[in-house]
C-alpha cells in the first residue's frame, strides 16, 4: 500500500469522520503490515479516543502491528477493566517478551476477574513468550485463571506451526515431569488437557500414569479424555486400568474409559476381566458390558447377567434377559435361578421372563424343570405353577402327556390327593378331554368324606363335577364308572345315593351306579343299602 493511501486512511481516523468509516480505516491500517512512524503515532493517539466502539478496532490493529510504543497505554487500559481490558491485554501479549513480562508483573496485584482476562489474553497472544506465560498461568492458585488460560491456549493450538507447537509441548512436558513441583489438581489437569490438544506422542506415557487411582478424579478424567484421542491399548495392564476406571462411581472417570473400551476387542481368555463391569454402580457401564459381551456362551457371564434381573432399571433388566435367552449357558442360568427362587412371586417373574425362548430349552433343562415342578406340586408348593407354565410355553402337548402320566401313576399307587393335583392342572384347560376330567372327579370322590347328609352332598365338589360330566359327554359316564375298578363299593354307594335323588339323566345314572354295586357284590352291606335306596326312589 502506498504512502498516499496510508495518508488518506489516517485522515479517516479524525473525530469528524463517520464512526463506521473510522472503524473500517483502523482495521485496514492493521493489515498494512508496516510500522511507519506516522502510522504508529496515529494509532497510539487513537487509543485515547473518547469513543469505545472506535478504540476496539484500534487495539486490534496495534496488536497486529505489534507497536511497542503503545505498551504503557495498553497496560493502563487493562487496569481499568471492562470490555476493552481483554483486547488491550491481547495487544500487549502480542508485543513479545516485553509485553508478556509487563502483563506478568501486572497480574500480581490485579483483581481476580482482571487476572483471568489477562491469562486468557496471554493464551491468545500467539508469541512464544506469551504462550510460555500462559502455560505458567496454568499453575495459578485461582481456578478461574487456570480455566481462562487453558481455553485460549487450546483454541490457539490449531493455528500454530510445527516448531511453535513443539516448543509449547516441550515446556508443558517439562512442567509435568517436574516431580518436585507441588501442582494443584486443577493445574495438572489443565496441563494434561493442553498436552492432549498438542497431540504430541510423548504425552501418552504421562496420560497412562495419571489414570492410576492414586490421582484425583479430576486428573484421572483429564488423562482418560486425552487417551481417547489415541489408538486403543492392546496390553492387558492398560486394559485393566481402563476397566478399573469404568466401574468408578464418578461418571467423569467412567465415561471416557467406556468410550476407549468400545474399540478394545475382548478375547475369550480376558472375558473374566470384563465381568466386573456388570457390577458397576452406574447403569450405563452395565449396559455397555452387556452390549460388548453379547452372544458369548459362558457360564460366568450368564451368572453375572442373571444378577441384573434384580436391578431397578427396567431397560437394563430387559437387555440382560434378552442376552440370556440367546445362549445355552444363559438359558441354563435362568433355569437354575428359577429352580432356587424363594417365593411364588419371584418364580412367576422369572418364568414369564423366560417364556419367549422356552421353546429353545434343551431336553436336560426341561427335565430339570419338570422334576422340580413335580416336587413342589407334591408338597403343595405354589412355586410349581410357574414352572408348569414355562414348560407349557415350550411344548404344551408334552407337558400335558407328562402331567397325565404322573397323575395316573399316583392314582394307581392310591395317592389320590397327589394325583388330583396333577389332574387339576389339566382340567383348567377348556379343551381337556372327558377321560382326564373323569380321573380328576374320581380322585376327588375318593377323597370325599362320603357324608350322606343332603347339605354335605350338595356342597361336595366331586359330586358337582360328576354332574357336569352327565350333561356334557361323549362316552356314557356309567361306562367310565364300570371301567374304574379303583372306585370301591363305598365310593359307588355315595355316588349312586346322591344322583338317585336327581331328575331324568341324573336319576338314571344314580340307578345304574346302585345296580352296579349289587351286581359286583350282591351280599355286601353296600348292596343292601343300594337296594333300599332303589326302592325308596322307585327305581327297582
Amino acid at each position: 500500500m502506498t504512502d498516499a493511501t496510508i495518508g488518506k486512511l489516517l485522515q479517516l481516523l479524525r473525530p469528524e469522520t463517520a464512526l463506521e468509516l473510522r472503524q473500517a480505516a483502523a482495521l485496514l491500517l492493521g493489515e498494512v503490515g508496516s510500522r511507519d512512524d506516522s502510522l504508529t503515532k496515529a494509532l497510539c493517539n487513537a487509543l485515547d479516543d473518547p469513543e469505545p466502539a472506535f478504540r476496539l478496532p484500534v487495539l486490534r490493529s496495534v496488536a497486529k502491528l505489534r507497536i511497542d510504543r503503545a505498551l504503557p497505554r495498553l497496560l493502563e487500559i487493562v487496569s481499568h477493566g471492562g470490555t476493552e481490558a481483554e483486547a488491550a491485554a491481547q495487544a500487549a501479549a502480542a508485543l513479545g517478551a516485553k509485553g508478556t513480562n509487563a502483563l506478568r508483573e501486572f497480574m500480581h496485584g490485579a483483581a481476580p476477574g482482571l487476572r483471568r482476562r489477562i491469562a486468557g489474553a496471554l493464551g491468545a497472544g500467539g508469541t512464544t513468550s506469551a504462550d510460555t506465560a500462559a502455560v505458567d498461568a496454568l499453575l495459578d492458585a485461582d481456578p478461574g485463571v487456570v480455566d481462562a488460560a487453558t481455553r485460549t491456549l487450546i483454541a490457539k493450538v490449531p493455528t500454530l506451526d510445527a516448531r511453535h507447537r513443539r516448543a509449547l509441548a516441550d515446556y508443558t512436558l517439562e512442567l509435568l515431569k517436574d516431580k518436585k513441583a507441588k501442582r494443584r489438581p486443577a493445574s495438572e489437569a489443565a496441563l494434561l488437557r493442553l498436552l492432549a490438544a498438542l497431540q504430541d506422542g510423548r504425552g501418552e506415557a504421562i496420560f497412562w500414569v495419571h489414570t492410576d487411582p492414586k490421582f484425583s478424579l479430576e486428573l484421572r478424567a483429564a488423562a482418560l479424555h486425552a487417551l481417547g484421542g489415541l489408538a486403543p491399548p492392546s496390553t492387558r495392564d492398560r486394559i485393566a486400568r481402563l476397566l478399573e476406571s469404568a466401574v468408578n462411581p464418578d461418571f467423569r472417570v467412567a465415561a471416557p474409559a467406556l468410550m476407549i473400551l468400545r474399540n478394545v476387542p475382548v478375547s475369550d481368555r480376558a472375558l473374566g476381566d470384563w465381568l466386573p463391569l456388570l457390577e458397576a454402580p452406574d447403569v450405563a457401564a452395565r449396559r455397555f458390558a452387556i452390549e460388548k459381551l453379547r452372544d458369548r456362551d459362558n457360564a460366568a457371564l450368564a451368572a453375572a447377567l442373571v444378577r441384573q434381573l434384580q436391578h431397578p432399571d427396567r431397560a437394563l433388566r430387559d437387555a440382560a434377559l434378552a442376552e440370556l435367552g440367546r445362549t445355552d449357558a444363559g438359558r441354563a442360568a435362568l433355569v437354575n435361578e428359577l429352580l432356587g427362587t424363594p417365593t411364588p412371586e419371584s418364580a412367576w417373574m422369572l418364568a414369564r421372563a423366560q417364556a419367549p425362548f422356552a421353546v429353545d430349552f434343551a431336553a436336560k433343562l426341561r427335565s430339570q424343570l419338570l422334576a422340580q415342578a413335580c416336587r413342589w406340586l407334591d408338597d403343595s408348593d405354589r412355586r410349581a405353577e410357574p414352572l408348569f407354565f414355562l414348560l407349557r410355553e415350550g411344548d404344551a402337548r408334552q407337558v400335558r402327556d407328562w402331567t397325565e402320566e404322573r397323575g395316573i401313576a399316583l392314582r394307581k399307587k392310591k395317592k389320590y390327593a397327589g394325583a388330583l393335583a396333577y389332574f387339576r392342572l389339566l382340567t383348567r384347560d377348556p379343551a381337556c378331554g372327558e377321560v382326564v376330567r373323569f380321573e380328576a372327579t374320581g380322585c376327588a370322590l375318593k377323597l370325599s368324606n362320603h357324608d350322606l347328609a343332603a347339605d354335605a352332598r350338595n356342597a361336595d365338589p366331586a359330586l358337582h363335577q360328576f354332574g357336569a360330566l352327565l350333561h356334557r359327554h361323549e362316552t356314557e359316564p356309567i361306562r367310565m364308572v364300570e371301567k374304574a375298578k379303583w372306585l370301591d363299593a363305598d365310593d359307588l354307594l355315595y355316588l349312586g345315593f346322591h344322583f338317585a335323588e336327581g331328575a331324568r339323566a341324573e336319576k338314571e345314572f344314580g340307578s345304574q351306579v346302585l345296580k352296579l354295586i349289587i351286581k359286583r357284590s350282591p351280599r355286601s352291606k353296600q348292596a343292601r343299602d343300594a337296594r333300599s335306596k332303589l326302592r325308596s326312589q322307585g327305581l327297582e
